[in-house]
């Protein structure tokens, strides 16, 4: 007799164990799924409804934990196994009737995790999330944390576009306002004599896509007149009421990044019990908002804000549970390039913290993230390269 212990933490080591022993790709693919461990946390049932999962976990060979809230919001529980041993607690004609509150939202986790987003739409066009989509960033700005001032005119700005491209990104992300912690404002006219001029030169010498990063309306529609095909708001929609109205008029992609407060205020909102789950119901709720504005859930990405109302050690929470985000069903975003917490982890200053942003956008490859907002092309389109041939071979 031999014992080989399997890879957990990916479906490919069972689906190439049966393959292997001869089941054909579909099958071997569907059953690797369903042995995958699975915890999903339910907030907010009633005690009813904790008495009946516990039975279920005892039928079913799942593990329940539960418990009462304390807060008069109801109770709580933890479901831990097989995914395929879940599963039946979202099907209407399987789930025990005390639970048929829970069949819909664990239908759509479930779906989310058995079916991610393969593609998102963006003005015009549909970006492949098969492989890993770094997006360069144009800074244009004089103040920005790590390269304000370094492109002074619309002409250096193109042509450091022009190198990002060429280093592996496959988008661009123009930016004319900060948004470093304690940044203030800038006027809407600035902003746009900012991006406009840069944004229409990239697309004119056909270097792009491009992304404006912005939270203002005016700015959008400016910068989506000269050609822009994304807005990226680091409010989530939440700065200006009209913003996800011009988004939706254009029919363009936007990235909904959380952030608390403002950059002003946001050090100071950074206070959470379990930081991944509660960002995960934040974006899920502006996402939820911007779908009711008008705006194609398939031209929705959502962005955790790393560094953005998170101190060090919950930014690096949040990327070892980054999981929780990608299964809300959205493309994931993620922006880690030369943040504070990669300094506190490495103890490399600002304008040395490349190879671990690097390091940090393949672990988030790992965990499920398509998109990468960085600085450096070159280093992260290595990494990346590297972390996605595990499972993607080139």
């Amino acid at each position: 007799m031999k014992v080989t212990a399997l890879a957990a933490h990916t479906p490919e080591a069972v689906r190439a164990a049966l393959a292997a022993r001869g089941w054909e790709e579909q099958p071997a693919w569907f059953a690797a799924t369903g042995i995958q461990p699975l915890v999903v946390l339910i907030e907010d049932i009633s005690e009813p409804e904790r008495e009946a999962l516990v039975h279920w976990g005892t039928k079913s060979g799942a593990d329940v934990l539960t418990g009462d809230s304390g807060l008069g919001t109801g109770g709580w529980a933890l479901v831990a196994g097989a995914a395929s041993r879940i599963a039946p607690l979202a099907r209407y004609d399987r789930v025990p009737a005390e639970l048929s509150r829970l069949a819909p939202e664990l239908g759509k986790l479930l779906a989310a995790r058995a079916e991610p987003a393969r593609t998102w739409a963006i003005r015009g066009a549909e970006v492949s999330l098969e492989k890993p989509v770094i997006i360069g960033i144009v800074n244009v700005t004089p103040d920005s944390f790590s390269d304000g001032g370094q492109l002074p005119s619309a002409d250096a700005a193109i042509a450091h576009g022009e190198r990002l491209m060429a280093d592996g990104s496959r988008l661009l992300d123009v930016g004319g306002e900060s948004t470093r912690p304690g940044a203030a404002a800038v006027p809407v006219s600035e902003e746009i004599a900012r991006v406009v001029p840069v944004i229409r030169g990239l697309v004119r010498r056909g270097i792009g896509p491009v992304s404006v990063d912005t939270r203002k309306a005016e700015v959008a529609r400016a910068a989506l007149d000269a050609g822009a095909v994304i807005v990226n708001d680091v409010s989530g929609l939440r700065s200006d009421a009209e913003l996800a109205g011009a988004v939706g008029d254009a029919q363009a992609g936007v990235i909904l990044m959380h952030m608390r407060g403002t950059p002003e205020t946001m050090d100071d909102l950074a206070t959470y019990d379990h930081v991944a789950p509660e960002i995960a119901a934040e974006l899920a709720a502006l996402a939820e908002k911007a779908e009711r504005a008008g705006i194609a859930r398939e031209r929705i990405a959502v962005d955790p804000g790393f560094g953005f109302a998170k101190t060090a050690t919950q930014n690096l929470r949040l990327l070892d549970e980054l999981a929780s985000v990608v299964a809300l069903g959205y493309p994931v975003a993620v922006g880690p390039s030369r943040k504070r917490f990669l300094g506190a982890a490495t103890g490399r200053p600002v304008e040395d913290r490349d190879r671990a942003t690097a390091v940090a956008c393949a672990l988030a490859w790992e965990r499920g993230a398509r998109l990468f907002r960085v600085h450096d092309a070159r280093l992260t389109h290595e990494a990346l390269a590297l972390a996605s041939a595990t499972t993607n071979p080139p």
